[in-house]
């Protein structure tokens, strides 16, 4: 128990520049990679790395990160002591993690663990915490700070009991997360970096999901997200194997299960359930499940959120670093986009 770890996934934030993919949803259950919520990357490192016991904090639109977790069976969560937790806030203003985490402050007294990893919601990597814990004990560090080329990824890993001291007194310190502890240079905590080397994504930005989704059609990107021994889990969907036409063409994509696809597809992620007509092409886009797009469409540069159906002829155009986004459920028509 001396080296035990309770996972805390701080589901709290509410990023402006990722409104448009989070009206109906929290960042933590944005679709990613074809088949995975953001949150399934962070919850699978913790239980790869022997954390049996995490909670999560949501605080904005979070039925839909709920029914994607449900009791924690995936990632083998669902158990009679430890498991899965949710804690959604009561607060409806913006007070900080260390406040929810205060309310729930009963929790952290039944969990038996000596430390904790706390993580955003949002970071895409794979990523083994033990190596972080064994350096945060090796140099008897208050608080270790996980960064990358300097940059912070927002995760922490520090003893319960300090957590617990942070948030019980945080109206008096005025600390209202673990990074306004960190930023403190005069708070009297030995702060250790720790820099980690492999792939990691922060996903903060219309902009960045739309660059870190495809940087995954990147082999080497793909070999450091996707380890053999430390799998990615999500919840399972029983679909039948993606159909492909004669006359589909694709390249360089990722596509889920359950597809139908008589296009010509390229430098794309096509989740499941999605139909691309005859005729149709899709260039480095990403198309959310159950999307349909008509005959004889072209789509580059395109975000397709979950439900959107393209008519057909239609033309949708967008950047590389500006994507055209399609918002959830909406119909596109060639009309339209005349």
């Amino acid at each position: 128990m001396s080296k035990s770890m309770l996972g805390i996934i701080d589901a709290t934030i509410h990023n402006e520049e990722m409104q448009e993919l989070t009206l109906k949803r929290s960042i933590a259950a944005v679709p990613f990679g074809g088949r995975y919520r953001l949150i399934d990357f962070v919850l699978s490192n913790m239980v790869n790395s022997g954390i049996q016991n995490v909670a999560i904090f949501p605080r904005y639109q979070y039925r839909s990160l709920m029914d994607h977790l449900g009791s924690g069976k995936q990632w083998d969560l669902d158990r009679k002591r430890d498991g899965l937790f949710f804690f959604p806030s009561s607060e409806n203003e913006n007070t900080g993690s260390f406040q929810h985490f205060k309310e729930n402050v009963d929790f952290f007294g039944r969990s038996n663990q000596k430390y904790v990893v706390i993580a955003n919601s949002f970071t895409v990597s794979n990523m083994n915490y033990k190596l972080i814990l064994e350096r945060h004990i090796q140099n008897r560090c208050d608080i270790t700070h996980v960064v990358k080329e300097d940059e912070t990824l927002d995760m922490y890993v520090l003893e319960k009991d300090l957590l617990v001291k942070l948030f019980m007194n945080h109206e008096q310190t005025g600390y209202r997360s673990i990074m306004d502890v960190v930023e403190d240079i005069t708070s009297g905590y030995k702060i250790c970096n720790y820099e980690y080397t492999n792939y990691a994504a922060v996903i903060d930005s219309l902009e960045s999901y739309y660059e870190h989704s495809l940087e995954l059609l990147d082999p080497v990107v793909w070999k450091q997200v996707f380890v053999k021994d430390h799998p990615v889990f999500t919840k399972v969907k029983d679909e039948p194997p993606t159909s492909y036409s004669k006359d589909a063409y694709v390249k360089n994509s990722m596509i889920a299960n359950g597809a139908i696809i008589e296009g010509h597809v390229e430098n794309s992620i096509i989740f499941r359930g999605v139909k691309i007509g005859k005729g149709t092409v899709v260039k480095n886009s990403i198309v959310m499940q159950k999307g349909v797009i008509g005959e004889n469409c072209v789509l580059d540069s395109v975000i397709l959120d979950k439900d959107v159906k393209v008519e057909d002829g239609t033309s949708l155009t967008g950047k590389t670093d500006s994507p055209y986004l399609v918002k959830k459920g909406s119909v596109q028509g060639a009309l339209m986009n005349s």
